[in-house]
């Protein structure tokens, strides 16, 4: 999902004039577009799939991180506690 930057940088005016044009680009490319105002970026428009995706990758991501980092620092529990701990068998 790497942003093409031929394609994918569209001018503030441009969303203004057609926004329905910079909505179907995205949801068809699934690419972000960057949207400028006097050449500098100033807001990214993302079809709202990607968008939780890409959140939900997020997530997992951070979960995987944290859960690492306990088990490098010795906060961890054996499954058989987990089991007592919650009732299961």
């Amino acid at each position: 999902m790497a942003v093409k930057f031929s394609e994918d940088v569209i001018p503030l005016s441009d969303m203004k004039i057609n926004p329905g044009r910079v909505i179907k680009h995205v949801c068809e490319e699934h690419r972000p577009a960057i949207l400028t105002s006097r050449g500098r970026g100033v807001a990214v428009v993302q079809s709202l799939s990607d968008y939780e995706r890409s959140e939900e990758e997020r997530l997992f991501m951070r979960a995987v991180v944290q859960g690492l980092a306990d088990i490098e620092s010795g906060r961890e529990v054996d499954i058989s506690e987990v089991k007592k701990r919650l009732r299961l068998k």
